[in-house]
């Protein structure tokens, strides 16, 4: 029988799940269906204290992963959303400039020879500092999940910045010293896969690769999300969507496009997938111009040939 983690005296959770079975089914109660793998990884990386890198194509369920993890584990989940350009001041913490300029201000006004190496050690307190996503989750109170999306966005010079916190948990800030973890976080990375990650992070990191689901487990994936829709339709969908996904596109639809097109076509209230279907709702999977016309070429044709021999 599995258990809830033992408490530290500081009220911090030493781990989360008792077993890989036990992620596995509180997974599913949040919503999402995981293989093995995936319940082994999480479990492990809760038990060995290790960040879980997450990579593979758009739209596997990298991101859903975390979410769910915070959601089945109580937990408030920070985000720090990766992006071309990002930042130390935007990931870790930036200094509240006009706050600091009025304190100075106001500090003259009153004495005009004021000792400058006072007002600095004054101006560089914790009430002028404003945290973002990776300070935060290292000052919270309660334990966090902390999600680094999309970390192949930035470059290998800002990989070096998040090292210290994959290693010990913690944060050293020049002007006030070292942040250590008030609570240890959960911590999952995930990468598209657009440019090779740095050895010294993947050290730090258990690794997971998610790919697309197999046909069954896209099934399995959809009927959870949109149980009123017929078995038919929805297999018929996922064979579509894999078909769709074979074709050389600018951008495979993604598992969530899936669970879309599940919900309109039970909102249309289809009960087939012809070519005529497909065209009226290839939009929900498909989000290219190019693309469109390939799949209505290849995926499109073949439904209304197959049409054509059931009749």
């Amino acid at each position: 029988m599995s258990r809830r983690p033992d408490t530290s005296q500081d009220g911090d959770p030493a781990w989360q799940f008792a077993t890989p079975d036990q992620v596995g089914s509180e997974l599913r109660s949040a919503g999402y269906l995981p293989d093995e793998r995936i319940s082994s990884v999480v479990y492990l990386g809760d038990r060995l204290g290790k960040p879980v890198l997450v990579e593979g194509p758009a739209g596997t369920g990298k991101t859903e992963l975390a979410k769910s993890v915070a959601a089945l584990t109580g937990r408030r989940l920070i985000r720090l959303q990766c992006y071309e350009g990002l930042d130390e001041a935007k990931a870790l913490y930036e200094w509240n400039y006009s706050k600091q300029l009025l304190r100075i201000q106001a500090e003259r006004t009153g004495h005009e020879r004021a000792d400058w190496s006072e007002l600095q050690a004054d101006i560089f307190g914790e009430e002028f500092l404003l945290a973002r996503p990776l300070l935060a989750a290292i000052r919270a109170p309660d334990p966090v999940v902390l999600l680094i999306d999309e970390i192949d966005k930035t470059d290998q010079e800002f990989e070096a910045m998040f090292l210290e916190l994959l290693s010990d948990f913690q944060l050293s800030i020049p002007e006030l010293g070292r942040f250590e973890a008030r609570t240890r976080p959960v911590v999952l990375l995930t990468s598209n896969n657009t440019r090779e990650l740095t050895e010294a992070l993947k050290r730090r990191c258990l690794y997971l690769w998610l790919d697309y689901p197999t046909l069954e487990h896209e099934l399995e994936i959809v009927r959870l999300h949109t149980p009123e829709l017929s078995e038919a339709v929805a297999r018929k969908l996922v064979e579509v969507v894999a078909m769709v996904r074979e074709l050389d596109l600018k951008k495979p639809p993604s598992i969530a496009e899936s669970v879309d097109w599940a919900r309109a076509l039970l909102l249309l209230g289809a009960d087939d997938i012809d070519d005529r279907v497909l065209a009226d709702t290839m939009s929900i999977i498909v989000k290219h111009r190019t693309d469109l016309d390939l799949v209505s070429e290849r995926v499109g044709v073949r439904l209304a040939l197959s049409e054509r021999a059931a009749s």
